[in-house]
């Protein structure tokens, strides 16, 4: 922004400051800069000299209140260089965003066409890089024309980190198919994964695709394969470190446990290395790689300007590392972690400004302070002055713009985002103070001038010697708008029913019912090679289903823990289907007439919003998801229409339905009536009730609260409020439902989590909700498929695209170690933080904490399960909630807890016992704040974990990841929730046919309840003499086969055909002829059922088409084809239809002339001929 810079370029002191870094008269020394004005100068100065910068500062928070700044001030032209952390224990894995972030960096650092501008921490810059030499020299391409041997190629990308799997689904993973291999670039120019196609060994083509439809994007002529993790070692290095371990082991004393337990992980580690395995506590080894560890500043030019950020603080803050470093590795030398000697994990002070003084560089204090190893050549005092708050009071602001105007200072108020600068530039109007808006600072205002704008700073500051004076937001506000990132792919879609279906899974047959599928088998009969789902039912009763007929099959997805097998040909499946039948027609026709009823009763209509309504939604401090603001605007058009409102919000926890309900809840108050909040737990009341209060601080709201830690004379007078109309907002348990409670002008009630009242509370809410709005919200995030069945019956919003996350939650999946605990406990309590310890089951629990307490003798342990009384429960979450507690021993009692943002670590012992969506569901109890949180999910030592507990680990661990996982744990959620939404009574009935046919069975129900005529189908069985399969040559893993087959049994028109074709030939190559045959009669037979064709059987001579008697269709078009067939069709039997067809069997190669003659005869029936 010019603006600013013209702005500097009149103070004295930058001109002399800039034409020092010019004259390289360095290093500098400026002081009586702080807070945002540091961003200012360090912008301003980079511009003017046309030079990239590294901004370095003592902690990672402070690297980040500086890196949001200059994204004002650079218009985002700046990157964070985020700290990491070395692993001294096999936990798999640190949260791959900072890696990727990292790397990213480092490699636009290397390849920067123009300057950067760089923000991080004293810890991160001292820290461990790869070599620069890894980008330089070492970043192998790919591109049309290079001749590669596959398996060379993927031998290159496990050197470099990437991780080989069935299916390409996030960065760091490869799969080959065939002639194919998909990879997913961790950096690099494009940010998706790349398709490139071999012919033979010369690469054929290059083609960018979408990770979740896995269809081709764009096509490209090379691509760069950038390293995933970190420490990558060549094969010199890998023998010279194996060399080095065998002599550490050779001289280590083995006579006592320490020794043993050390010469065994080297023997190991040395093993795995000389194997080329990677395990994440290669960080243990890096002093013995490098002789001089590479850092930061080896990829910084030297005609960048380097601004050390309060020297004096940096050079405290790395005495502190370096000395708790020290500490750590006596701990862990002791441990027999470590084999000892002293070596350098962090480059040394001094080397690190030995480096940084041959550059450019630059000390920023806001006051004088001496620093050992900082000795300026130059100091320029700067004469500036930070402002104070104007507590969110408009005079005050008012006062201080009439003084800058009287004092003839030009003025700059940044209001945060577009619409409140364009509010406050009205209100200003309104109050008297000219000013101007604009929507990007290009002019400065004259003197005496005041211009509003948008944008957000953490402090304002003003120049006293030229009268200029910048006024951040903060300052009229309180808090930013804070932009959450938003992550791809992580809209937690359903995933797609069969792609991972695997042998020993339960399956549901339409017309058979719940079986075990043992796999796909392939018969060959007269010749003809098919596929065939092999079903086992009760006893020795086997099902072989044609993979053509997929659609008649669906996963079992029900909760019942034990599965009953169907008998094939029994009456069960039959009686059971009827049965679930008519609950479900009971239940629509419940939920309709419930409907109709509230449709036809008046309630209230409450008013558009005003202006104050769109100033209290732009000061919500994150960006919305699309959910969330289609939820809000379907709740506040329910509010404006007549009729009363019931609308169900549903969305898991975190997901933003409160601030949904807080709209609704100012809406209601803005039209004059009150709002009552229900919640099932005091905790949640105190916290939702803190909530509103800040969120309606500046507004003339009264919010009040009813529970058991109000007193009594507090509830008196709310009460009293209540009656008098005083009181706008209350939230409260279920003493709001007290009969002494009354109401001057209820409006809108708000009920969190309705399941969990009981039936006299549900009685009273019945009385409560006669005429008046009313808002339920569930936690319970349900399916889509459901949430279709239930659309037409029930008012209904739903979120289900989880909120950008603040930081990712970096999981970890490790054996359990006293010392690893230990070590996350204390780093966690280190940097003031709390931890959940999880112990989930309440004999024990009491013991595990005194263990706890003596593995960690400073810190506060408490305890928390579900069978201690309510009100100590409480009193302890509060004392939680306040800071007194450092580690909660708890069982998953917390996953419905209070949202503390000072807790980010949590430790899960035997994580392999819990359920895929408990321990997702447990995990986001951390990560709410701005910091970067920890999730240890630990097993036993040396136990045999089942297969299950280690797909549900690597799932949870692969969501930090890749975000793959969340599709899982969105399935496993959607099971565990349905019970909540529909009533005990459904999800017994949804055990019993399982979660697909249950919604088939609702949907079904809700039309015939609403008299939509149900239409008639018919289900065609389609068998012709030609070979029609999958080979495992072409589709080698079995759930992408399974996947396949079913995109093809649902082909039902041309452009489904192609596309389907297209799809099959851009993943995995050639389409051969057989999965050709099969695509041809999918659509041939989902074409015949449109008409009524119930069967098509070919034989060596002819093809029979029989007609559904129940759903004939007309008969013209057939007798029409036979006649002009020249005796090749007839009609044997005019009582039973059956269409008869001279069509003989192809030959090899003649294939499509059939399936054409086929296609004739179909669409000619269905009139499309």
């Amino acid at each position: 922004m010019d603006a600013y810079l013209k702005l500097l370029n009149e103070l004295a002191e930058f001109s002399e400051f800039t034409a020092d870094l010019k004259a390289g008269k360095t290093p500098v020394s400026v002081l009586g800069v702080s807070d945002s004005v540091r961003a200012h100068l360090i912008s301003c100065a980079c511009r003017k000299l046309n030079a990239g910068g590294l901004a370095v500062t003592a902690t990672a928070d402070a690297a980040k209140r500086l890196y949001s700044d200059l994204k004002y001030f650079t218009e985002n032209d700046v990157d964070l260089f985020p700290e990491t952390e070395l692993m001294f224990y096999d936990a798999e894995a640190r949260g791959r965003d900072v890696t990727k972030a990292r790397l990213e960096l480092l490699r636009r650092l290397t390849s920067a066409e123009k300057p950067m501008l760089v923000v991080t921490s004293a810890e991160a810059v001292t820290g461990f890089v790869p070599p620069p030499e890894v980008f330089k020299n070492g970043i192998p391409e790919f591109e049309v024309g290079l001749d590669i041997e596959l398996e060379t190629a993927a031998k290159m990308l496990t050197s470099l980190g990437y991780k080989r799997e069935e299916m390409v689904e996030g960065e760091g993973q490869f799969s080959i198919r065939g002639g194919i291999l998909d990879i997913y670039p961790c950096a690099g120019e494009y940010d998706a994964p790349a398709r490139i196609e071999f012919f033979d060994t010369e690469v054929d083509s290059i083609r960018l695709f979408d990770p979740q439809s896995q269809r081709t994007t764009e096509k490209i002529d090379k691509i760069s394969i950038y390293p995933v993790r970190e420490l990558l070692l060549s094969d010199e290095q890998r023998a010279a470190l194996v060399l080095k371990l065998k002599s550490l082991i050779s001289g280590t004393d083995k006579s006592d446990e320490r020794g043993q337990k050390l010469a065994k992980s080297l023997k190991r580690d040395a093993e795995r290395i000389e194997q080329g395995m990677y395990f994440p506590s290669l960080d243990k080894y890096i002093p013995y790689i490098y002789d001089k560890l590479p850092c930061l500043l080896d990829y910084i030019p030297s005609d960048y300007i380097i601004f050390w950020d309060e020297p004096a603080a940096i050079e405290e803050a790395v005495q502190k590392n370096e000395t708790h470093m020290q500490e750590e590795l006596c701990r862990l030398t002791e441990y027999g972690v470590l084999h000892g000697g002293k070596y350098n994990y962090y480059t040394p002070y001094k080397e690190i400004m030995h480096m940084a003084a041959k550059g450019r560089l630059v000390g920023i204090s806001g006051i004088s302070r001496s620093a050992a190893e900082y000795r300026p050549a130059r100091t320029h005092s700067f004469t500036v002055k930070s402002l104070n708050g104007f507590q969110g009071k408009l005079d005050f602001l008012t006062d201080a713009l009439r003084f800058y105007k009287q004092n003839i200072y030009r003025t700059i108020i940044l209001a945060g985002s577009q619409v409140r600068a364009e509010n406050l530039a009205e209100r200003l109007d309104e109050e008297g103070i000219r000013c101007s808006y604009q929507q990007k600072l290009t002019e400065l205002p004259a003197p005496g001038g005041i211009v509003v704008t948008h944008g957000s700073i953490q402090r304002g500051f003003e120049y006293p010697l030229i009268r200029a004076a910048i006024i951040g937001d903060r300052e009229i506000f309180g808090e930013e708008k804070k932009k959450r990132r938003r992550l791809r792919g992580k809209t937690g879609e359903k995933i797609s029913g069969f792609t991972d279906l695997k042998p020993g899974d339960y399956i549901v047959h339409q017309n058979h019912g719940i079986g075990q599928y043992t796999g796909i088998t392939r018969l060959n009969v007269d010749g003809v090679q098919k596929d065939y789902l092999k079903i086992q039912y009760k006893g020795t009763d086997i099902l072989y289903v044609p993979a053509d007929q997929l659609d008649m099959v669906f996963k079992y997805s029900g909760g019942g823990t034990r599965i009953k097998l169907n008998k094939l040909g029994g009456t069960e499946w039959n009686a059971t289907r009827q049965r679930v039948k008519a609950a479900t027609a009971d239940m629509a026709k419940k939920l309709i007439a419930l409907y109709a009823k509230r449709s036809n009763s008046t309630g209230i209509a409450f008013d558009k919003d005003t202006e104050w309504q769109r100033n209290f939604e732009a000061s919500f401090p994150y960006e919305e998801t699309s959910d969330q603001l289609r939820s809000i605007e379907e709740v506040k058009a329910d509010m404006e229409k007549p009729c009363p409102m019931d609308r169900l919000l549903c969305g898991d926890v975190g997901y933003g339905k409160t601030e949904v309900a807080m709209r609704a809840a100012f809406k209601a108050v803005m039209s004059g009536y009150q709002v009552a909040y229900l919640v099932p737990t005091t905790i949640l009341a105190a916290q939702h009730y803190n909530n509103f209060k800040q969120r309606m601080l500046q507004y003339p709201i009264q919010v009040d609260m009813l529970s058991r830690f109000t007193t009594g004379a507090y509830k008196k007078s709310v009460l009293k409020e209540l009656e008098t109309g005083e009181t706008d907002i209350v939230i409260g348990t279920h003493k709001l439902l007290g009969k002494e409670v009354r109401f001057k002008k209820l409006g809108l009630l708000v009920i969190d989590e309705e399941q969990r009242f009981g039936v006299a509370h549900k009685e009273r809410l019945k009385e409560l909700r006669k005429d008046i709005d009313v808002l339920t919200m569930s936690a319970t995030p349900i399916p889509r498929t459901l949430h279709m069945s239930l659309s037409g019956i029930r008012d209904m919003s739903i979120i289900n695209e989880p909120p950008g996350e603040r930081y990712p939650v970096a999981t970890y999946v490790a054996e359990y170690d006293e010392n690893l605990i230990r070590d996350a406990i204390m780093k966690e309590i280190g940097r003031g933080g709390q931890v959940y310890y999880l112990y989930n089951r309440v004999e024990g629990i009491y013991r595990e904490a005194n263990r706890l307490a003596e593995l960690v003798p400073d810190a506060r342990v408490a305890v928390a399960h579900g069978q201690m009384h309510e009100r100590e429960l409480e009193e302890i979450m509060m004392e939680v909630s306040d800071g007194d507690i450092d580690i909660l021993v708890c069982t998953t009692i917390i996953e419905t807890g209070l949202d503390i943002a000072n807790v980010n670590t949590i430790i899960i012992e035997n994580a392999d016992r819990l359920g895929l969506a408990q321990l997702y569901q447990l995990r986001g109890r951390v990560g709410r704040s701005n910091r970067l949180a920890y999730a240890y999910l630990t097993f036993r030592r040396n136990k045999a974990l089942t297969e299950e507990a280690e797909k549900r680990l690597l799932a949870i661990k692969e969501f930090t990841e890749f975000g793959s996982g969340f599709k899982i744990a969105m399935r496993d959620l959607e099971i565990r929730g349905t019970g909540n939404l529909i009533g005990a009574q459904q999800h017994g009935h949804l055990d019993a046919v399982g979660y697909e046919m249950y919604c088939q069975l609702l949907e079904q129900a809700v039309r015939e309840q609403k008299g939509e005529p149900e239409q008639p189908e018919t289900e065609t069985l389609i068998d012709l003499p030609v070979s029609a399969f999958i080979p495992e040559s072409y589709i080698q893993s079995h759930s992408q086969r399974i996947g396949a087959y079913k995109r093809i049994a649902a082909i039902d028109s041309v452009d489904g055909f192609y596309d389907v074709y297209d799809e099959i030939e851009d993943r995995y190559g050639t389409v051969p002829q057989t999965v050709h045959n099969l695509m041809e009669i999918a659509f041939i037979k989902n074409s015949a059922r449109r008409c009524g064709i119930a069967e098509i059987t070919g034989s060596s001579a002819q093809v029979i088409f029989r007609f559904d008697e129940k759903n004939l269709p007309p008969m013209q078009p057939v007798i029409d084809l036979i006649s002009q067939s020249k005796g090749e069709m007839f009609l044997p039997n005019q009582d039973k239809p059956k269409l008869h067809y001279k069509l003989a069997k192809p030959s090899a190669g003649k294939e499509s002339e059939y399936f054409n003659a086929l296609h004739t005869v179909v669409d000619t029936i269905n009139g499309e001929m």
